[in-house]
């Protein structure tokens, strides 16, 4: 069994990130001096006396075509560039208006309000280097210096569900798939373009069809096959894929069959049938998957809370166990096991329980969604 935190990591190696090419600036930013204000523009050399009003100057608007004479001014804009003349800004609060003349409230000092030319950075100055996490103000960025922005697009996430138990009307003796909602419910959630697929039977040649018909998803998770029966088919038949398998196992309670695996340029998710099982392991690994395919930081799941009560944990492997939260308050659920879909629905969180269990008290858990 491998460790959570060593097989997240592995995973997160183990999938390409898009590149992030070093972005520079293909120009002084500003390429001219702007107002930081809404105010008027005039000469410093004028003093405080009062100015006549020449005009006004937006944002955008052609800076040659305007000028600062003695004693007059500018109205002008947050972002206008400075006329010839103009040496600085004072703010329309500092103004008062008499006689249909402006008086500044405050003795103009040159350069008030005002970005001076590449005072942001210079024309071919190193704006971000190459390799560093996208986000919002990257696409922003690239922009700003005319670079073209990739087209947004979200990872498609194919799931689907294993086993012969599975109907849509089931005997008592079988079940309904609860897995395949709702690991679409939370992929939808986290962001990703969700492709619900056919329910896989639990025969080789059925599961190896599968995965040869499905490329038209980036990310697979599919519920069920992976654990240690006869009819866990998943392990076996990606192998003779030759999918690279990263780990299958994890030591984690619920969730330790997981198997996660690389086949042709697919990321796949292979989760255990139980519902709290599927659920958790799908909340903490899928997240990595997106925001490496994305080229996103990596999320941190975990918060830091106070446990209400005792949670015993007699296994050899952690334990996240169902809690209502209040704030950063957690109380135990009574859980049955990684089956029990019902106090899964109740919970807010799930409170990480070392071997041997955990008092009341500090605590870290994991918000569910």
């Amino acid at each position: 069994m491998m460790e959570l935190e060593d097989a997240l990591a592995l995973l997160a190696q183990s999938v390409s990130a898009p590149p992030a090419e070093a972005i520079l600036a293909d120009r002084d930013d500003p390429p001219l001096p702007r107002a930081t204000m809404d105010g008027i523009v005039l000469r410093t050399e004028d003093g405080p006396a009062p100015r006549r009003v020449l005009g006004t100057v937006f944002a955008g608007d052609d800076p040659g075509a305007f000028r600062v004479e003695p004693l007059g001014c500018l109205r002008i804009m947050t972002g206008a560039c400075i006329p010839e003349g103009g040496d600085a800004v004072v703010p329309v609060e500092q103004l008062r208006e008499s006689e249909g003349l402006l008086e500044p409230l405050c003795l103009p000092r040159s350069g008030d309000n005002i970005r001076p030319r590449g005072d942001q950075a210079r024309a071919g100055s190193l704006l971000l280097p190459a390799g560093r996490p996208l986000n919002a103000a990257w696409a922003g960025l690239r922009a700003q210096v005319g670079l073209q922005v990739p087209p947004l697009a979200r990872v498609r996430v194919g799931i689907a569900s294993t086993g012969d138990e599975l109907r849509r009307d089931p005997t008592p003796w079988q079940i309904r798939d609860s897995n395949g909602p709702m690991l679409a419910a939370l992929a939808h959630s986290l962001g990703a373009e969700v492709l619900p697929l056919p329910q896989v039977p639990d025969d080789p040649a059925a599961v190896a069809n599968f995965f040869r018909d499905s490329r038209g998803c980036q990310v697979l998770l599919t519920a069920g096959g992976v654990s240690m029966g006869e009819r866990d088919h998943l392990p076996a038949v990606l192998t003779g894929l030759g999918a690279r398998i990263l780990f299958h196992r994890i030591r984690l309670k619920p969730g330790k069959p997981l198997l996660a695996a690389i086949l042709d340029d697919r990321v796949l998710l292979c989760l255990p049938g139980n519902p709290l099982s599927a659920y958790l392991d799908a909340l903490l690994f899928l997240p990595v998957v997106l925001a490496r395919l994305e080229g996103r930081t990596q999320p941190d799941p975990w918060r830091k809370g106070f446990l209400e009560g005792p949670v015993s944990n007699g296994g050899d492997r952690p334990l996240l166990h169902p809690c209502t939260r209040e704030g950063d308050r957690l109380r135990p659920l009574p859980s049955r096991g990684s089956a029990d879909l019902v106090r899964l629905a109740q919970a807010d969180a799930c409170a990480w329980i070392p071997e041997g269990g955990a008092q009341a008290g500090p605590i870290t858990y994991l918000d569910l969604i």
